[in-house]
């Protein structure tokens, strides 16, 4: 694990261009730009992917947002996105298909001297924070699911990203999901309005404010939570379980996803309590790609490797990334042959 962090770390100091080292001698290049969330895993697919086809692989984790206005604009090879292409976007992609090739929890983390490692949290009470309503941590919604814990008087100061975010789909998602005031005055957003708290660029911009407010809450990919040392809640599941987000509580969210639409769009927040054991807060991550391009060989090498060898626990686990169950890796391979030769 901690050579898994200390290579997020790199990544979370500055997520530029990620290019492949020691790659074998070649002419091809594939770039990319977009999710930060994913920015992790594909730091460690790039050496690997280097060294399995003399590619070299270059990554720009700036948010998902820009990187679906950059493979829009066809300034890179890819984009990558953990929101799905709305159809506005999809139709301005001129030809684009979205593949789903990751999939991770998004941990609600937090920085409260004293508080437990593994706070007791439900959506009602995260939506309500985020909302601007609860603004204390010793606040009785919060004391009431965490009987006898040390709770200081100490003001809640929520951080939220401030670029188009992938992660602030997720998040909205679920809180859409699961509390109907925050679904109508907030809704389901890559840019959400959010009316309280204070902005930050990035998984690693808002992790790092997190770290460094005493009061701080903020939503971000379990990774970053761990290289910031931030402590990150156990949410209420719709089977009433209070878990915080682990390799097995992800995997169990994904598995309701028991079809793929044609899209490839999935939503696996709030799983249904049948999935006892499900973390709340999940999401698949997708790359976006043209059908057409000069590179279509290379992608579709590059993009199979990372749905198959990349899936494997030794780029994956580290990271908190759980393989893609097998009914969505048959989808993405189907929409993968799509890819063509301009």
């Amino acid at each position: 694990m901690k050579r898994g962090l200390a290579l997020i770390a790199c990544v979370a100091v500055g997520l530029g261009v990620v290019a492949a080292a020691g790659a074998k001698s070649t002419d091809t290049t594939i770039t990319g730009a977009g999710s930060t969330f994913v920015a992790p895993l594909v730091s460690t697919w790039t050496p690997a992917i280097g060294a399995a086809f003399g590619y070299t692989l270059q990554y720009s984790g700036v948010g998902s947002g820009a990187g679906i206005a950059a493979i829009t604009n066809r300034q890179v090879d890819f984009g990558a996105s953990d929101a799905p292409l709305s159809p506005t976007q999809a139709q301005a992609c001129n030809g684009c298909v979205q593949i789903p090739w990751a999939l991770a929890g998004t941990a609600v983390a937090y920085n409260v001297p004293g508080a437990p490692v593994h706070l007791h949290l439900d959506g009602a009470t995260i939506s309500n924070i985020f909302l601007g309503n609860i603004t204390n941590w010793n606040d009785p919604a919060i004391a009431k699911l965490n009987p006898g814990a040390n709770l200081p008087d100490l003001k809640i100061t929520p951080v939220f990203r401030s670029d188009g975010s992938g992660t602030s789909y997720n998040f909205t998602d679920y809180l859409s999901s699961v509390n109907a005031n925050w679904k109508n005055k907030i809704g389901v957003s890559t840019q959400p309005a959010f009316p309280a708290g204070v902005g930050a660029k990035g998984s690693g911009g808002v992790a790092g404010v997190v770290a460094n407010t005493p009061g701080g809450v903020t939503y971000v990919d379990t990774a970053y939570a761990l290289v910031h040392h931030l402590k990150f809640a156990a949410v209420r599941n719709a089977a009433g379980k209070f878990l915080y987000p682990s390799l097995r509580r992800v995997a169990e969210a994904a598995s309701s996803a028991t079809s793929v639409p044609a899209s490839n769009e999935l939503h696996i927040v709030n799983p249904p309590k049948t999935s006892a054991t499900a973390y709340p807060i999940a999401t698949f991550t997708y790359i976006i790609l043209p059908v057409k391009s000069s590179n279509a060989s290379a992608l579709r090498k590059m993009v199979f490797w990372a749905l198959t060898t990349g899936q494997k626990n030794q780029y994956t686990a580290k990271l908190w990334f759980a393989p893609i169950p097998k009914v969505v890796l048959v989808a993405s391979e189907k929409t993968l042959d799509q890819i063509a030769s301009t």
